[in-house]
């Protein structure tokens, strides 16, 4: 048996799951979201976010390391589902989701061989983020969120109305300058067509 050889972990496996955990689940959906698709959305928006930070405002932020957590920012789902938010950030259970998923985190990483565990620890457990980064994930998150929220919309399901009313308050209220040089930037051209973005209009 080869020395590196440890007690096979079924940790992978349950994050390979998170592509069948539907997202909005109270909602219609013109189109369905897994988790899976929208931790990698997140991861993608908060590299950008990330990299704004650094290279237009000259923040001291590792990209890699925010797009890292990011990926990770759900990953309790694939053991809890996804909790809608009108539940999980109700006054009556916002606490107790919170104490659900940390200890659901803390299970998930017992699965993990100890040699893996610092590295995995650092993107999974929120609180081991620093809180700049732990920004730049959150403002990510909405901004998935609002952009799903608009294609929905795009594609005339009205269902998505007051949430994209409602996400759309939470991002001007916590509004950072990473994310409103990403709107003013990018956001635009998520409006458009597959025909208008082949042609650069």
């Amino acid at each position: 048996m080869s020395q590196l050889a440890v007690p096979p972990s079924p940790f992978y496996a349950h994050l390979s799951r998170l592509r069948f955990i539907k997202r909005w689940g109270l909602m219609r959906n013109a189109v369905e979201e897994d988790v899976a698709q929208h931790s990698w959305e997140v991861a993608v928006l908060a590299h950008a976010l990330a990299v704004i930070s650094r290279d237009v405002l000259g923040n001291d932020v590792d990209p890699n390391a925010v797009a890292t957590r990011a990926l990770f920012h759900d990953a309790t789902e694939a053991i809890t589902g996804d909790l809608p938010t009108p539940v999980k950030y109700s006054p009556a259970m916002r606490h107790a989701t919170q104490h659900l998923e940390g200890e659901v985190c803390s299970e998930m990483l017992q699965l993990l061989p100890a040699a893996l565990l610092p590295a995995i620890r650092s993107a999974m457990d929120h609180h081991e983020w620093p809180d700049h980064e732990a920004r730049l994930v959150k403002s990510a998150d909405r901004l998935a969120a609002w952009l799903k929220c608009r294609a929905e919309l795009r594609y005339g399901n009205q269902e998505f109305e007051q949430a994209a009313q409602q996400v759309r308050a939470k991002m001007d209220e916590h509004m950072t300058p990473e994310l409103r040089y990403f709107l003013d930037t990018f956001g635009p051209a998520f409006e458009l067509t597959l025909d208008s973005l082949m042609q650069g209009e």
